[in-house]
């Protein structure tokens, strides 16, 4: 099992070679702008070449401003080109997938119309890798919060994903937490719905269940128990990004690679 962690740095592969990550996510850009991805030194070969030989995989996180689902035009347009650019590039080095936010409709919207956008956007984008849609932890229109929301979702993309390139699920376990799913049983639940966890981003949570709130903490300093985190990375079976606060998150890592292998 792959287990690594989101590096915010210029050289992710150093900072994954450092504490012995296995995988390593990162942004080709700023996460909230809409510019095109930037490739690190410009040669997406030497890239890819450099993490193989390292035995690092990575994993590219899409820009958080990408909201395929919402009627707005001025944000579901630019979203479709940024998404489908961002496929290409993280291609490019290697990476195993792209990782994206379920998005969400404004407040009072049908999440139906959200749903058929996200159609639209899969039937319509080139994907020459996984594309794995990532649970969100809080808002009325969002179209991967609840478990009935990430249903509705992934009956309507799976169907329309068909011989277009696949599509994946990551579970985010502080905003699982955060949205009021119980992680006791989260996995087996997902897998329910859509008969496949991809990828998990492991991370604990600031605050308490329900909360809504986005904000990750380090594993032995949050709401939710270590130990659940590590029984839901056991039962989903898949590789692990650490996204927790960067003056824990080697340690973090070292902590599942610690208990994983015992």
């Amino acid at each position: 099992m792959r287990i690594g962690g989101h590096f915010h740095t210029d050289d992710p592969l150093a900072d994954a070679m450092a504490c012995g990550a296995g995988a390593a996510q990162f942004f080709l850009g700023d996460p909230q702008g809409w510019k095109a991805p930037v490739i690190p030194g410009g040669d997406p070969a030497a890239i890819r070449d450099a993490y193989a030989a390292a035995g690092v995989d990575i994993y590219i996180h899409a820009p958080y401003v990408i909201n395929v689902a919402t009627a707005n035009n001025r944000i579901r347009i630019p979203s479709r080109k940024i998404l489908e650019q961002q496929l290409t590039a993280a291609a490019s080095i290697g990476a195993k997938a792209l990782i994206v936010h379920g998005g969400h409709v404004t407040a009072g919207a049908d999440p139906a119309g959200g749903v058929q956008n996200w159609v639209k956007a899969v039937e319509r984008i080139e994907r020459p890798l996984p594309m794995l849609i990532e649970n969100t932890a809080s808002g009325n229109g969002a179209m991967a919060k609840s478990l009935e929301s990430i249903a509705r979702l992934w009956e309507a993309v799976s169907s329309a994903a068909e011989d277009g390139g696949e599509i994946g699920f990551c579970l985010d376990t502080c905003h699982a937490n955060s949205a009021g799913i119980e992680l006791g049983d989260a996995v087996d639940r997902v897998k329910a719905i859509t008969g496949r966890i991809d990828l998990v981003h492991c991370n604990n949570s600031r605050d308490d269940f329900g909360s809504g709130a986005d904000r990750h903490a380090n594993f032995e300093a949050g709401t939710i128990e270590a130990t659940v985190l590590l029984d839901v990375v056991r039962a989903a079976g898949a590789p692990v990004i650490c996204e927790t606060p960067e003056a824990g998150l080697a340690s973090d890592i070292r902590w599942l690679q610690a208990r994983l292998d015992s």
